[in-house]
């Protein structure tokens, strides 16, 4: 079956087509690893997880990479303030984004390239753009110079002068144009950085994905994804600098975006302090219903993350478990997966009306339980949508008590490392939190202890 995706760029939905029906290409947008992530960063790991699964299903290779973006000036701040080493903040980072994805039924993408393993190409990419005059030297700055690439707005679908109020640019006095941007940037002796051409810096982070793109991939990918908040400038910039530097060739013939996160009516932000981190809420639920939850409204859309949202989420798949655990020794045969729901998901990635037809599928199965082959397209289906991967007769059983315990232990010991730090704000946010999660603690003899509250 055909599948049709909402590109971006055109803001309509088109047959896919790839380059190369042998080999899929897709590149994502992944994590700046500089602490905890939030479920604002699990969204789009499961939409495009999702994505490289039905592509999967369809064409015989996809190569689906999604990168790490280890050199950031958030990355240098976080070192700074915890007074730790860079590398010491990246790694603990990248261990544990990795573990809140598999613990989300995430699939490990085909590649996965870290940004600081590829500085040499990113020079080598600034240099060919000053060659070419679409870059610039200024106060030991490279710029690009968007006035020299007359298709500037397109993906964000404005025009330039539309963009320029309230645009998140960085004004200063050595660009030509505000809305130039950086490609290297000067570091101080203290500071992360190699050497160039223009002396000891790193790279601007818009840099990183054209590079990585074209040595991994080549000048045009079929399919480059992100969230929405990646659109302008971060995409934006990416279009203009590899167009420019691969002689009129398109970075992505489809762009994709996903929706962000809500916290009821208000955005996700660490200064309204409604950031909810992922390991908090695995502290407290399966990884299965925090997918699902993401899951359940389409991937374009806003989605509102509510009690009423994981309330709902936990019920239906408690109620799937439930019902598979009464029959579990019961073997499945091989099936299919149901053309219903890979219509649904062929559709732009159509979730609701996926997990719609899952319901569907159950309440037949419910009715017939003895039916195997309808069990077998059931659990094939769920599986296929990274759901009901647990033994039903292990759901809700408190076998990864221990993650828990240590996922607990892992945010006392922030909180005394605050505290050892006079930095009494951020060890009451983590008490707080700890509290939300039914934890109570105790401090005794500059000793901290936890106990659950009904313990």
């Amino acid at each position: 079956m055909d599948i049709r995706l909402y590109n971006s760029k055109s803001r309509k939905k088109e047959a896919f087509e790839p380059i190369n029906k042998e080999n899929v290409t897709m590149y994502v947008c992944g994590p700046s690893v500089y602490g905890s992530h939030h479920i604002g960063n699990a969204r789009p790991a499961v939409i495009f997880d999702l994505l490289a699964r039905l592509l999967k299903n369809k064409y015989k290779k996809v190569t689906y990479a999604r990168n790490i973006t280890d050199v950031d000036d958030k990355i240098i701040t976080a070192a700074i303030e915890q007074k730790l080493d860079i590398s010491e903040i990246t790694k603990k980072s990248i261990k544990q984004y990795h573990s809140d994805m598999k613990t989300l039924n995430v699939e490990s993408p085909d590649i996965e390239p870290f940004a600081t393993q590829y500085i040499s190409e990113m020079i080598l990419f600034i240099d060919d753009l000053i060659d070419k005059e679409f870059a610039y030297i200024s106060n030991n700055h490279v710029l690009f110079d968007i006035n020299s690439y007359s298709f500037y707005g397109e993906l964000a679908g404005r025009s330039l002068d539309d963009m320029i109020a309230g645009a998140r640019v960085e004004v200063k006095d050595y660009k030509r144009n505000p809305f130039d941007f950086v490609l290297w940037k000067p570091s101080g002796e203290d500071q992360l950085g190699w050497e160039s051409p223009w002396g000891k810096g790193r790279p601007g982070w818009h840099l990183e994905c054209s590079t990585m793109i074209l040595e991994i991939f080549g000048k045009t990918i079929d399919i480059h994804g992100g969230g929405e908040d990646l659109r302008f400038p971060h995409h934006e910039n990416e279009c203009a600098q590899s167009f420019c530097k691969n002689n009129g060739k398109q970075l992505a013939n489809f762009w994709l975006h996903n929706g962000m996160v809500q916290m009821q009516d208000s955005k996700m932000s660490k200064s309204l302090g409604n950031i909810v981190l992922i390991k908090d809420l695995l502290a407290d639920m399966h990884g299965e219903v925090i997918r699902l939850a993401l899951m359940s409204s389409h991937y374009r859309q806003p989605l509102k993350w509510t009690n009423d949202l994981v309330k709902q989420s936990k019920k239906t798949l408690n109620n799937m478990y439930s019902f598979l655990e009464k029959n579990e020794d019961i073997d499945i045969v091989e099936t299919d997966i149901n053309m219903d729901m890979l219509f649904a998901l062929s559709d732009d990635l159509n979730t609701p009306k996926a997990v719609s037809v899952l319901h569907s599928i159950f309440k037949k199965l419910k009715k017939d339980p003895n039916n195997i082959d309808l069990r077998s397209s059931f659990i094939r289906s769920a599986n296929f949508m990274g759901l009901l991967l647990v033994k039903p007769s292990n759901w809700g059983k408190k076998d990864d008590d221990e993650i828990n315990k240590q996922l607990i232990d892992e945010l006392v010991n922030e909180r005394n490392k605050a505290r050892d730090a006079k930095d009494f704000v951020l060890a009451d946010e983590i008490r707080d939190r700890l509290s939300n999660l039914d934890i109570i603690l105790e401090d005794k003899d500059n000793i901290t202890r936890w106990k659950k509250k009904n313990d």
